[in-house]
């Protein structure tokens, strides 16, 4: 009897549940497999024109699977969108959601450019839509530009939704991002 009663509940949550609370990820690379783990998609961006976009904090963000070295990469997001720019990251949770959004978009591809860069080889990093530097999440032993010529931020090297400095003239897919009020 209680099988039958736990086999009838796990397909009706199959059948009919949204399913969230059921997904599993497989990762690609070592130490990135983890079956329980679940990685929720933000939602959708609301406004006209945009709606293939997602919504991230007070942001409106694209993922872009056409690599570009970190210049060009600005340079497609400015073309892209009025106000647009390279991602800016302020918090945990928007962390999060980029990196679900890699994940469910090119799970096999996860490294990616954010927005921030080093200022002059001053140490200090900058992000390019000049908002406030507030949160950062880096790989430990990073940013290790003092000693290589690594200015600009990437996602996902080494550690899934933790940074890395890397050089600014390789080429790896990106993030555009505008301001919700912008547009």
């Amino acid at each position: 009897m209680w099988k039958s009663g736990f086999i009838n509940v796990l397909l009706m949550t199959l059948l009919f549940g949204s399913g969230n609370s059921l997904r599993m990820e497989r990762g690609f690379a070592v130490g990135r497999t983890d079956v329980t783990k679940c990685c929720d998609m933000p939602k959708a961006c609301d406004v006209d024109g945009f709606t293939d976009w997602f919504k991230v904090g007070r942001h409106c963000v694209k993922y872009f699977t056409t690599p570009a070295n970190f210049t060009n990469a600005e340079f497609s997001c400015m073309k892209i969108v009025p106000g647009g720019h390279l991602v800016s990251v302020h918090n945990e949770v928007d962390n999060r959601h980029l990196f679900c959004t890699v994940k469910n978009i090119s799970s096999n591809n996860l490294r990616v450019w954010l927005g921030g860069f080093q200022l002059f080889q001053t140490g200090k990093f900058r992000w390019t839509d000049g908002s406030y530097w507030d949160y950062e999440r880096w790989v430990p032993g990073e940013p290790n530009h003092v000693y290589t010529k690594e200015e600009c931020v990437e996602m996902n090297w080494k550690k899934d939704e933790m940074w890395n400095d890397e050089s600014c003239f390789v080429e790896k897919n990106y993030f555009c991002a505008f301001k919700l009020n912008a547009v």
